[in-house]
């Protein structure tokens, strides 16, 4: 397939990312007088954007290509087209126009419907019960390593490093400082006795007389 490794540990084709970001359906620029201008082809060799028929003619005649089609204002791609380069195990294929196909990117669904019992393991689309995935590009994330782990309960990236648990440390140590220094110390205590004892109060002696300090 031409595959490479990703970050991620899995093996894809390095056009199958451009492709499923690549927006279709556009006016060619180089072509914008002719006929047939939209842009519906994508280049395997070159990863270049779309392009429209007129292009693929002129610049790009001997490379691999593929026509990108729409369903429901959504991209598919014809089976027979994309399983020369990639393999779609797994991925819901519909019939439209007589033809099977394939979904490029997953499509918003709020809930599955009553009675369903087999979902996309990343959109939770409806399924058929033989498919895992829903599109290609639930494809891709389905069967990544970091997806897996995180089906599987692994923290992937969220653990906290001894480095970052120092820095929290240290700035809490700083913020109590701060605290401290704006927070009024607690005056003395004053003894009952002394308050009592005031300097020109008289009271009585044990002896029953008058006692004056000065």
């Amino acid at each position: 397939m031409g595959g490479v490794e990703l970050e991620d540990g899995s093996k894809w084709p390095v056009w199958l990312r451009p492709l499923l970001h690549t927006s279709f359906f556009g006016q060619c620029k180089l072509h914008a007088a002719a006929h047939k201008s939209e842009c519906n082809m994508f280049c395997l060799d070159c990863v270049n954007g779309p392009l429209c028929s007129l292009c693929l003619i002129n610049l790009h005649k001997d490379h691999r290509s593929i026509q990108i089609r729409r369903s429901s204002y959504h991209d598919v791609i014809r089976v027979c087209e994309i399983q020369k380069y990639l393999d779609i195990t797994g991925v819901q294929t519909y019939i439209i126009n007589s033809a099977k196909i394939v979904f490029l990117n997953q499509r918003p669904q709020p809930r599955p419907g009553k009675g369903v019992t087999n979902t996309c393991r990343v959109c939770h689309r409806s399924l058929l019960d033989s498919f895992t995935f829903c599109s290609l590009g639930c494809k891709i994330v389905g069967t990544s390593q970091k997806f897996q782990m995180k089906k599987m309960g692994i923290e992937v990236g969220g653990s906290d490093s001894e480095e970052s648990m120092n820095e929290r440390t240290h700035k809490q140590v700083i913020r109590n400082k701060i605290i401290q220094s704006f927070t009024p110390s607690t005056p003395p205590q004053t003894s009952y006795r002394s308050a009592k004892r005031r300097k020109g109060v008289p009271h009585r002696a044990p002896t029953g007389g008058l006692i004056i300090e000065y």
